[in-house]
Parts: C-alpha cells; structure tokens; sequence
C-alpha cells in the first residue's frame, strides 16, 4: 500500500463559507468558482436564499447576487455548520432582520455564549436556548464596541466583525492569539474599511455598498491534512497537491510537520484574492516527536485529529496541550481521539486540554464510534490503510458535511 499521485481539492470550506455571506454587502452578481462540496458550506447558501439572497449553483460554481437581506418566514437550518450559525447571527445582527437559527443535534449542543455576549453588548436582542440553539434574533441597532476576544475562534471574530460593519459607530475587536484571518483579508479586498494592527482589528461601519467579485476559491489545506498525513505515514508514498490555499494562519500543521522532519515542500507559490496560494509535494518521512502548546493550536485546530495518527507512527512521545478548544467542536474531539486511538491500540493518555502519545505505535482493528465528527471518520479512514485489520467506522457518512468525494478520492491515490 502507497499513497501516488496529484491531487486539486475543493475549494477551502472557510472561505467558501466568506464569498457566499459576503456577497450580501454588495448589488448585482457574484462568481465564486471551486467552491467547497460539502453540506456545511450549502447550509449557508441555503440560510442566505430563506432570507432573499438569490443565488444558482452549478458543478462547483456558484452566482449569487448581492442585495438588502430580508426577514425569513421560517427558521434558518444551520445543520451541523458552527460558521454558518456564528457568521449569519453577527450579519443579521447588523442588517437588523429577524431570524431564528436552528441546527442539528450535535450543532445544537454547542456553546453560542461566546457570539450571544458580545452581540448583546453591541445592542443586538437575542433570546437563546440557554446559550445554544435555536436563536433568535430581533431587529434592532447596534453600536460598535471595544471587546477582548476571550477564545482564539475565527468564528466568533468574524461574527462580530460582520456585525460592526452595520453597527452606528466604530468596534475594536482585540484577539489574544491571532487566527485565521480571511474575513479580514477579503473584506479588505472588496472596499471595506477595516484595519488589523498587531492584534487589534478596527472595523468601522459601512457606508456604501462593496465590489463585486468573482473568486476561484483555493484548495482546503483542512482537507488537505487528511492526503499528508497518510502520505507522510504509509512507506512508498509521494503526492502533490495543487491550487492549495497556503495562508500562514492556516498552515499550522503543515510547519509542524516540518519541525518533525516531514518532507513537505512548497515547488510553486501565487497569490491569489489576497491570499497565498501555492502547489505542494508530500513524501514519506521518518518522523520525530514534538510538543504542541496553546500558541500552536489555533492555526491547525481542525486538523488535530489527523495529527494524532501521525504522532503514532512517530519517533517517541508528543504531547499536546492548550486544545481544550477542541472539547467543543463538532463532538468533544478530545475525548474521540483519545477513545478510537485506544481502541485501535494507540498508547495514548487523555490530558484536559490535550493528550499524550506514544509513537511507532503498531495499529490493531476496531470499532470506531466516530460521534457524527466528520474529522474523525476521516482520521480513521486513513488509521485503516495503515492496518493490517479491519478498522470499521460507525457513521463513515458524516464525512459529507466537508468532503463528500473523500473515499472517491482515497481509493484513486492509493497503489
């Protein structure tokens, strides 16, 4: 078994989300090309058409128009996406619509009080489920704000960016701990008045309507995560990845890995909408352990769970501390590593905001309850090449909320 080839993902689901929600500061027509596949993204386009964004889709391509939001008659499903519901509150916040949002099971369990307080501090009404799902959202006018960011969250940052830019006056947004930073960049691009100095993020409101775009989105690098990791563990492996978004608040994992000896090369770099965008080539590699602390995780939080595997298959003990951000994604991804990487026959001890691994781990068959985590189901999907048993994974289908094509795509790089 190998991992050859050359892959081109689809597009980065983060900013995927941004082209669609962004559009509404805009008149007339939007292209967005290379747009990502899975639901989550179509969530968004869905909430945005329930309340009067016109839009039509075709293959990976999507036009949508700009125009003033309006009241939706029924409830915006969220489904399972934590950017849909935390970027459309802020935006409706700031349009003054009505709405309620809902979502899924797993979506409705996670904690909303991180938007809702500072939202409320600007002058937004919401009433919540005691902090969570559904919300909803009443007309009102808000005024900008000086707030510390309490989480490094993208999500929350962007939220209250896209509520200041319909806010009366001025917001300063302070972040601890920089994250990703495409809310900012595209923004930027199409007119926006938003300024980024050392941490402090200064948005001020919007006085007239933004440029119209058309965009062709760069690859996933969260996706991309899954396709390294296996070729970086499996011998005889090499891969390149084009088109790949490569912002350097997104490419965590990718500079970790490199600290731990992967043979992971840049062979060509552009820039693209603003944001760097380059084709990589990934080979096999002896792999050294390391410690990751609170300051690594914001740039790779979502591909911790494939950082688990590859720390198995290195060279001695990792630690991972300072994640307790991922107790609350998509399941408490902490407690899934640490249950499937037992099950599995990973040494591994599961820390409050971390764990630790032991390395050159041999991997056994298993059970693997993947919690409807898509990150999950996908780590173990690659867990499975790697064995020499069967690892059968409980809900393999909640892969579709980011990358529906993932197997299709396994199946066609592996020799």
């Amino acid at each position: 078994m190998g991992i050859r080839g050359t892959l081109k993902l689809p597009g980065d689901k983060s900013i995927s989300h941004r082209a669609l929600l962004f559009s509404t500061f805009t008149k007339g027509k939007n292209l967005i090309h290379n747009i990502s596949t899975g639901e989550d993204v179509e969530s968004t386009r869905i909430c945005l058409l329930n309340s009067g964004v016109k839009s039509s889709k075709k293959n990976n391509s999507v036009e949508i128009l700009g125009g003033k939001l309006k009241d939706s008659l029924t409830p915006l499903n969220c489904g399972n996406s934590g950017t849909t519901t935390r970027l459309i509150a802020g935006l409706l916040s700031g349009q003054e619509i009505n709405a309620t949002l809902i979502g899924d099971q797993s979506l409705s369990s996670r904690p909303m009080d991180r938007i809702i307080n500072p939202l409320i501090l600007m002058g937004s009404d919401i009433i919540s489920n005691n902090l969570q799902l559904p919300l909803t959202i009443s007309s009102s006018i808000i005024k900008g704000i000086e707030y510390e960011i309490p989480v490094a969250s993208a999500q929350v940052k962007s939220c209250l960016i896209l509520a200041g830019l319909g806010a009366k006056t001025p917001s300063h947004f302070y972040e601890k701990t920089p994250t990703r930073d495409h809310t900012e960049i595209m923004l930027e691009k199409m007119g926006a008045d938003i300024a980024v100095e050392n941490n402090l993020i200064t948005v001020n409101p919007l006085t007239k309507t933004l440029n119209n775009y058309e965009i062709n989105i760069p690859g996933d690098p969260s996706t991309a995560g899954f396709f390294i990791g296996a070729t970086l563990i499996i011998p005889n492996s090499k891969l390149i990845i084009k088109n790949l978004l490569l912002n350097p608040s997104r490419i965590g994992l990718i500079k970790v890995l490199q600290k731990m000896n992967a043979q992971i090369h840049i062979i060509r770099q552009w820039d693209e909408i603003g944001e760097t965008v380059g084709d990589i080539q990934v080979s096999y590699s002896q792999l050294n352990s390391i410690d990751l602390v609170k300051d690594d995780i914001p740039s790779m939080v979502d591909e911790l769970p494939i950082f688990a595997l590859i720390a198995s298959q290195a060279d001695g003990i990792t630690r991972v501390t300072g994640a307790e951000e991922l107790r609350v994604k998509e399941s408490d991804r902490i407690k899934a590593i640490c249950t499937n990487m037992k099950e599995i026959g990973v040494n591994i001890v599961e820390l409050k905001d971390g764990f630790i691994i032991e390395g050159n781990s041999n991997l056994k068959g298993g059970h693997i309850k993947t919690f409807n985590d898509h990150r999950i189901a996908m780590t173990f999907e690659i867990a499975d090449l790697l064995s020499n048993e069967k690892i059968i994974i409980d809900n393999p289908n909640c892969i579709d909320i980011s990358y529906p094509e993932f197997k299709e795509t396994l199946k066609k790089i592996s020799i």
